[in-house]
């Protein structure tokens, strides 16, 4: 079916990166530091503090923007804050339902899915992955296609990560652990390790990152293009022709929907097609509108932050969250407070202690995310099955914190620390305050976090200020060390490098520049060689029970040595249905392991084919 298109040309506004990032750290690309995923469907919990910057919309065509029938059409809403400007993976800004990082199956899709309940990569276009000593070995599925018909080979997996190698992109900073990407016949890759830098945690990550491209279709666009990155982020790629099970359909200013491929190749995979033959996410101008939809039925899958969502099903509306009861939605990351360690006052471990055990964390989850944080058990590892199978809990239980505000009153009367006549303690000379603690403006949320955190160190006699500045100037000072206490996200995000890449983003030393000079992860220049010795280690070992020891001895530095202190533990998605039209989401305890991923990324896309009306 061809792509219809809006009745007229259209200019509107994109919603800027920094909202799309929900709270979640921007990184510019470099190829010494760890792969990034740029994700524009982490909601912000407040998204109405700035204007944000206008961008001519996609070139419209002529066609009725008719509607689909209801019981035929899943409605979304969340991932797209302003007009489509282009459906181009590359440009860096695609639309609905293009995008990576996410792991988003509905027109593109990665090798394998990742499942955020076990960790776990579930077949797709692979079938199956081993290594072989420095190489990792994939097997592809024979039986994929692309939406034209043409088969599915090695050639564009190893084109689509060349294209990595060739172009300053989202998956660039692979190469960095990666030597080649050849092909083993028609069906199966080698991606071998790069051995001066080998991490075999980061190459896993590759696999259910990358959304693979058709080299048939992409090449002509490089020929265009004349091999210029520039000339090719404008393509608007309006039609794009993907291995997944849905096409584009139709797309204006108010709203964009795919259809149903009938021809996909993964009826021989899931056993049957999607239940919704469209796929629709309307354009909401801010998460009230959202919600409103939502609540009444016009919207059955929400990734927006919904306050207070229990509201929702009060007068008994079919609204559902994966979690049945608080938290109600599953972690995926943990932003955290991180200390400049070369802050007089704040080097001393004890104060940094202390401040740890003064937070109310049960305040934070209560009043900065509605509940949505489970008790803070501090900890490299996110409360998971994924993750907590990697540390020891007795072994690290006598090192962890709670919120104790004698205990931390006491601990800086031992170390000397004397209040005066104002109330804040002097350390050594060393007034313990004022600190200030930053995160962007705006960032509702955090704003209220960092608040809670400023009140509760007055209880200990430590002076914290709260210090709100635009995004990009707080991300300057994040990666320049420009502060003295600061909030971001290690490594946020579900994937299989996870724990690892949240320890190396808090702990690692090695290659971090020094002050004053742009840091990419480490950005309180934490130290410690054994924690690096352990960081460089992981990577390479594949054994369960090594592992689990290796990652407690980490933990057990990070609880000693506290360079950051987690906060809350916030959802990769925020993932809340309306049963009102299509039923059967999964929900926690009902047997069938689709994790709670929207019905879209991953392996949540499994979703897809359990519901019906």
């Amino acid at each position: 079916m061809k792509l219809k298109l809006a009745s007229k040309p259209l200019v509107a506004l994109f919603m800027a990166a920094v909202l799309f990032a929900g709270c979640e750290s921007v990184q510019p690309p470099s190829a010494t530091e760890p792969p990034k995923t740029q994700e524009e469907n982490k909601t912000p919990a407040d998204t109405s503090t700035k204007e944000p910057a206008k961008e001519p919309a996609a070139e419209s065509a002529k066609g009725d923007a008719k509607e689909t029938p209801r019981n035929e059409t899943l409605y979304i809403n969340g991932l797209q804050w302003g007009a489509p400007t282009n459906f181009n993976l590359l440009s860096g800004n695609s639309a609905f339902p293009i995008s990576y990082g996410s792991s988003r199956e509905l027109v593109y899709e990665t090798l394998f899915m990742i499942n955020e309940l076990n960790g776990a990569l579930e077949p797709l276009l692979g079938t199956k992955y081993e290594w072989k000593d420095d190489t990792l070995h994939v097997e592809l599925n024979k039986d994929a296609k692309w939406s034209d018909g043409q088969p599915f080979t090695s050639d564009d997996v190893v084109y689509t990560y060349q294209l990595g190698k060739k172009y300053d992109i989202n998956w660039s900073s692979y190469w960095a652990y990666i030597s080649e990407v050849t092909a083993d016949g028609a069906n199966a890759v080698n991606i071998k390790l790069n051995k001066d830098n080998p991490n075999k945690l980061t190459v896993l990550d590759s696999i259910e990152i990358i959304p693979m491209l058709p080299k048939h279709m992409w090449e002509e666009i490089e020929k265009k293009a004349n091999n210029d990155l520039t000339a090719i982020r404008k393509e608007v790629n309006a039609d794009p022709v993907g291995t997944g099970p849905y096409k584009m359909y139709f797309y204006n200013d108010q709203k964009i929907t795919i259809v149903r491929d009938d021809n996909y190749w993964g009826q021989s995979l899931f056993g049957k097609l999607p239940a919704p033959k469209y796929i629709t996410h309307v354009i909401y101008k801010d998460n009230a509108a959202g919600d409103l939809a939502f609540k009444s039925g016009q919207v059955d899958v929400s990734q927006q932050f919904i306050p207070q969502v229990w509201n929702m099903w009060k007068n008994g509306a079919p609204i559902k969250t994966y979690l049945k009861d608080a938290p109600y939605y599953v972690p995926g990351s943990m932003p955290s407070i991180i200390f400049n360690m070369s802050k007089k006052g704040i080097d001393n471990v004890d104060v940094r202690r202390a401040i740890a055990m003064s937070i109310d964390y049960k305040k934070i989850s209560d009043l900065a995310m509605s509940g949505y944080s489970a008790a803070m058990e501090p900890s490299l590892t996110l409360n998971t099955e994924a993750e907590s199978k990697y540390v020891d809990k007795d072994a690290i239980k006598s090192l962890q914190w709670t919120t104790d505000v004698k205990a931390a009153n006491d601990l800086l009367d031992k170390i000397g620390a004397k209040k005066g006549k104002d109330g804040i303690r002097v350390l050594n000379g060393t007034r313990l305050g004022p600190f200030d603690v930053e995160c962007p403006y705006g960032w509702s949320d955090w704003n209220a976090a960092l608040e809670i955190v400023a009140q509760s160190a007055k209880a200990i006699g430590i002076e914290i200020r709260t210090k709100f500045p635009e995004a990009p100037v707080w991300t300057n000072d994040l990666q320049t060390g420009k502060f003295d206490i600061i909030m971001n996200t290690p490594a946020g995000g579900v994937n299989p490098s996870q724990p690892w890449s949240r320890a190396h983003d808090i702990m690692y030393s090695k290659k971090v520049a020094p002050i004053g000079e742009m840091a990419f992860w480490n950005w309180g220049r934490y130290k410690n060689d054994k924690a690096d010795q352990i960081i460089d280690q992981i990577p390479t070992i594949s054994d369960e029970a090594q592992l689990k020891s290796l990652y407690t001895e980490l933990t057990k530095i990070w609880l000693t040595d506290i360079p950051s202190v987690p906060l809350m533990y916030r959802p990769w998605l925020f993932h809340t249905v309306n049963e009102s039209v299509w039923k059967g989401f999964p929900v926690e305890g009902d047997g069938s392991n689709i994790p709670p991923q929207i019905a879209m990324d991953g392996a949540g896309i499994r979703a897809l084919y359990q519901i019906h009306n």
